[in-house]
């Protein structure tokens, strides 16, 4: 990924000489076991812990000649370590090597991302604390539907974001996998106790069954998992864009003083933070179908997952970091105009409470489809000629047979929308939704 939508730790991990570092791990661990097994001899074990190194450049060269990334780095080992090499990689296949590095790389990029995802959570939530009771209208199409709060919403990215967590947690679980069974997976030249061995030490657990390669399923159900989280930074990323339109302007993305919002027009500030990470989960949602394609592989082994993976795992994963990342100085710096949401609240002219005089008069003995029409007759009216909504119920006829000016009063009181906020407040923060 270019470095624009990239942090240094998640990059790391995805490095040449990070995944070389892994890739002798494993090799070396596989080698304790093996002499745990008398499979090697104990002195060649201390020359091959000592002697083992590689370098990325040497391994590259080799590669070139030979067409293999793996050889090429086996013989790299082997001029370091000398003729004691021969107990490397014995009873291995590539895929051994490849497919247990993947996972070590993908548990390593989950840990840095759910512990990102863990801290905006926890924004969130202190954002949604503080606009617990910002009141203000809420849209349905788009178009002025009934009052909320600015918690209330906020509470709702809570809650999506939190069930996002536990689907990372399960999906990182489900990656966390080791396969050291040899050639189609049949352990045929390798005892399985190498695996549980490798698998114990990187913290993974063994693959029950793998063929010659982990199945693609696991992998496919962590990118799905990451394209669903994207799908959620692009929600409340587009609510943000909305309400920073200028004639909406409820809420901001922080400005700084240094800042150009445009190189033709000074006075632009525009929301380019959320509009960023509207592009990045573009991106992102991609990497899943060619994932899902990759769990059909011909019979035990193919190769043609690996191009996808060398590609699609780094760049997503690292602009899914990128992204919380991002979101989550959003969130903490959002600068929120209660006053432009209680003047937008003014605009409606009373109409969202159109349900609450249709509620009313059906207590009154109307039925709903005459009180509907008398209603929105009154409503049209409002929005037609821009009228104060309850002005035009006292004066209309049907409505003043039903609701006297004391009962239209008590209907358009605004703290009546607030009655289940700390409702719904409790059930999300206190049952751990």
């Amino acid at each position: 990924m270019i470095p624009r939508y990239s942090r240094e730790q998640l990059v790391k991990i995805w490095t040449p000489n990070n995944k070389f570092k892994i890739w002798l791990n494993i090799e070396i661990l596989a080698c304790e076991a093996q002499c745990e097994l008398g499979i090697i001899p104990k002195n060649s074990l201390k020359i091959i812990k000592k002697k083992a190194d590689f370098e990325v450049e040497r391994i590259n060269t080799i590669e070139k000649e030979v067409k293999h990334d793996v050889i090429a780095f086996l013989t790299n080992l082997a001029e370091n370590v000398g003729i004691d090499s021969r107990f490397i990689h014995q009873g291995m296949t590539s895929s051994d090597v490849l497919d247990t590095c993947l996972s070590v790389q993908m548990k390593q990029s989950c840990k840095i991302i759910i512990s990102e995802l863990r801290e905006l959570i926890e924004i969130i939530r202190e954002k949604a604390i503080e606009h617990k009771n910002t009141i203000c209208i809420g849209r349905s199409h788009g178009i002025y539907a009934e009052p909320t709060t600015f918690g209330i919403k906020l509470l709702k990215v809570y809650a999506e974001f939190k069930r996002n967590l536990k689907r990372l947690i399960e999906a990182e679980k489900n990656i966390s996998v080791c396969a050291i069974s040899g050639a189609v997976g049949t352990f045929a030249n390798i005892d399985p106790f190498v695996e549980q061995y490798v698998a114990k030490k990187l913290g993974l657990r063994p693959e029950p069954i793998s063929t010659q390669v982990i199945p693609r399923d696991r992998h496919a159900h962590l990118f799905s998992i990451i394209g669903i989280l994207a799908s959620s930074i692009e929600n409340i990323s587009i609510e943000i864009r909305h309400l920073q339109r200028s004639e909406v302007n409820e809420v901001q993305e922080f400005f700084l003083k240094t800042q150009k919002g445009s190189s033709a027009m000074p006075h632009k500030k525009n929301p380019i933070l959320s509009e960023n990470l509207t592009g990045i989960s573009r991106i992102i949602r991609s990497s899943v179908a060619p994932l899902m394609e990759n769990i059909s592989l011909w019979h035990e082994r193919d190769i043609s997952h690996s191009s996808v993976e060398r590609i699609v795992c780094p760049d997503a994963l690292i602009l899914i970091d990128f992204s919380l990342n991002r979101l989550k100085g959003v969130i903490k710096n959002l600068v929120v105009n209660k006053k432009k949401m209680k003047l937008n609240l003014t605009n409606t002219n009373g109409l969202y409470n159109s349900q609450r005089v249709l509620l009313e008069l059906t207590k009154k003995g109307i039925s709903r489809e005459k009180a509907y029409r008398i209603v929105q007759s009154v409503a049209m009216k409002s929005w037609d000629k821009n009228i104060n909504f309850q002005t035009l119920l006292q004066r209309d006829k049907e409505v003043k047979k039903f609701l006297s000016r004391n009962d239209l009063a008590k209907i358009f009181d605004l703290n009546y929308y607030l009655k289940y906020v700390n409702f719904l407040f409790d059930r999300v923060l206190k049952n751990g939704q």
